[in-house]
């Protein structure tokens, strides 16, 4: 599922605000004041695996022929500065195109670019419509660069910020610098977002809801609250909060030899209809039928957290590592079938060879599944994106490398590698080699 970092503006169109008086030098250091901006981007991946062993499949399995798809997106960013302080964004998106296997049968997914749903012809969407709103408490005045979704101008070290309207959970929570971008950087599901945060979101990874962010000197303290889907894994949310996801988040930022560093960490609870595998698996076992969460689900809460740290080595590369767990008895509702994942990887520029605009990136990633989900598998129950019909089970092993080249400004050509051994968990099928390639542009 794809989430969106601060993109760096190539070309872009703005309207400065005007101010009176005397500047001092400090203030001519600060970028414009926006009060308005248009940015844009457009990205094409295309995958392939070539065949791999499999004595079975199930309906959800990955397709164990050699297979390629491939995913188009282009993105419009407009946003404009209501008064001080305040910004509305909007994010109307083309999309087009098909995941592996359409989206199934690997937990930890190769392509956090492909939805869990797909069209041959390309559609539009309005992915984001949000209002922000920046109280500043004072500290040092710090510039913001203009960006996508982010008006130029400035803010004081210490400040409130308040987002509220449709916008994906992780454009604010469990980011990382060096993995959180898969129009630039990894591609992997779960390693560009913590692989058992069971985030809200729809079909498309976008949700409703307000999120707080409290930032003072070296600390911030966020939390949201956010419609989770109708159903899981769901088109449509429910709206008004019926159901709901609840998430907190505390950040903190160090210096360790002199480089900069982050520790977060991240817990949620979601409040739905949602079904649990031991009570299906009952169910299946009086009726003689295959279990089905689906058949079971009743109001229940399901909660979960996430570490995620980064720490700058040099200047040109930076390690990272993610750990994550939730309630493993209840089915997965919005994400993935994952209830514990470790990821730990490393990111370099290509400052040292003498191309600054490239990056490359190296990461291994385990998923795990608790008990009850092992056995609702292995009876046949399928999940979100896995379900063979039945199971050998051991972890999901994932290991990816990426080298971006940028071919002109504003221009990347990545090439990506992934091994997956154990795909969705089962040691009877596998391993797949999934080769990417991924055509970039910001304007």
């Amino acid at each position: 599922m794809k989430t969106l970092l601060t993109i760096t503006p190539i070309l872009a169109f703005s309207c400065g605000v005007a101010f009176c008086g005397p500047a001092s030098a400090a203030d001519a250091d600060l970028p414009e004041a926006e009060s308005w901006s248009l940015h844009g981007q457009f990205t094409l991946v295309e995958q392939y695996h070539p065949s791999f062993t499999s004595p079975y499949r199930g309906a959800n399995s990955l397709d164990p022929g050699a297979r390629g798809n491939e995913t188009m997106d282009a993105t419009l960013y407009a946003g404009v500065r209501l008064w001080p302080g305040m910004e509305f964004y909007a994010n109307p998106e083309i999309d087009q195109g098909f995941g592996l296997s359409n989206t199934l049968g690997v937990a930890g997914f190769p392509s956090a670019e492909a939805y869990k749903v797909g069209e041959s012809e390309p559609y539009i969407r309005l992915d984001r419509a949000f209002f922000r709103q920046t109280f500043n408490l004072g500290g040092e005045v710090q510039p913001l660069e203009a960006a996508a979704n982010q008006l130029g101008g400035s803010r004081t070290a210490d400040n409130i910020v308040i987002t509220a309207g449709k916008f994906s959970v992780t454009d604010i929570f469990d980011a990382n610098t060096y993995a959180h971008d898969p129009r630039k950087d990894f591609l992997n599901w779960t390693v560009v977002d913590s692989g058992a945060f069971d985030y809200a979101a729809d079909a498309w990874g976008y949700s409703y809801g307000a999120a707080a962010e409290w930032t003072q000197s070296w600390w911030t303290l966020r939390a949201g609250l956010f419609d989770l889907s109708r159903k899981p894994n769901d088109k449509a949310l429910v709206r008004g909060f019926g159901q709901y996801e609840l998430v907190v988040e505390a950040e903190e930022r160090h210096q360790l030899m002199g480089r900069d560093g982050k520790v977060k960490v991240l817990v949620f609870q979601n409040h739905a209809n949602m079904g649990s595998y031991g009570d299906a698996l009952r169910v299946a076992a009086l009726t003689g039928g295959t279990p089905d969460t689906g058949d079971v689900r009743r109001y229940a809460t399901r909660a979960g957290f996430a570490l995620n740290a980064e720490q700058q080595m040099g200047d040109d590369w930076g390690l990272f590592l993610r750990a994550s767990a939730n309630d493993g008895s209840k089915e997965a509702y919005e994400f993935t079938d994952v209830n514990k994942s470790v990821s730990i990887g490393a990111s370099v520029t290509g400052a040292s060879w003498g191309r600054d605009k490239d990056a490359a990136g190296l990461a291994g990633v385990v998923n795990m599944l608790n008990a009850d989900a092992r056995d609702y598998l292995a009876a046949g129950g399928l999940g979100i994106l896995v379900g063979d019909g039945r199971l050998s089970y051991s972890s999901e092993r994932i290991l990816e490398a990426y080298y971006s080249a940028a071919l002109w400004t504003g221009i990347n050509l990545t090439l990506d590698y992934q091994f997956v051994a154990n795909p969705a968990y089962n040691r009877d099928r596998g391993p797949a080699n999934v080769l990417g390639i991924r055509f970039h542009a910001e304007i």
